[in-house]
């Protein structure tokens, strides 16, 4: 009895361990700014985003070694999924003349650096 009752104890703390592999965000990027997330080693990780500006954003991914690629435009009220892969950063860009606000939800690799950039 004592054995399951560990190993029931052992799966709920698994269990609740995962939900906070998980973050979710309201984040405000400045006009012609850009919002990097994960310029550092890490995991893959997924990003849900929605644009709750009225302008369009620009996503793309970055590895940490270099380059570019994925762009991809978010309009107005568009949500977006994006798996990033380990050792990626996924760029937020804000290339209007006004500030621009994003929902993110985070699942994955939740160990990730936080910036902006111009």
């Amino acid at each position: 009895m004592k054995k399951i009752i560990s190993i029931y104890a052992i799966i709920i703390l698994i269990t609740s361990c995962s939900m906070f592999k998980t973050v979710t965000s309201n984040t405000v990027i400045s006009p012609q700014n850009s919002f990097i997330l994960g310029n550092n080693e890490h995991g893959s990780f997924t990003v849900k985003l929605k644009n709750v500006s009225k302008n369009d954003v620009v996503l793309h991914r970055a590895p940490i070694a270099g380059g570019n690629h994925s762009y991809v435009t978010v309009k107005p009220t568009e949500t977006v999924k994006v798996n990033v892969e380990a050792n990626t950063a996924l760029i937020i860009e804000n290339k209007s003349n006004d500030t621009a606000s994003v929902d993110l939800y985070i699942k994955g690799d939740t160990g990730l650096s936080m910036g902006y950039k111009k």
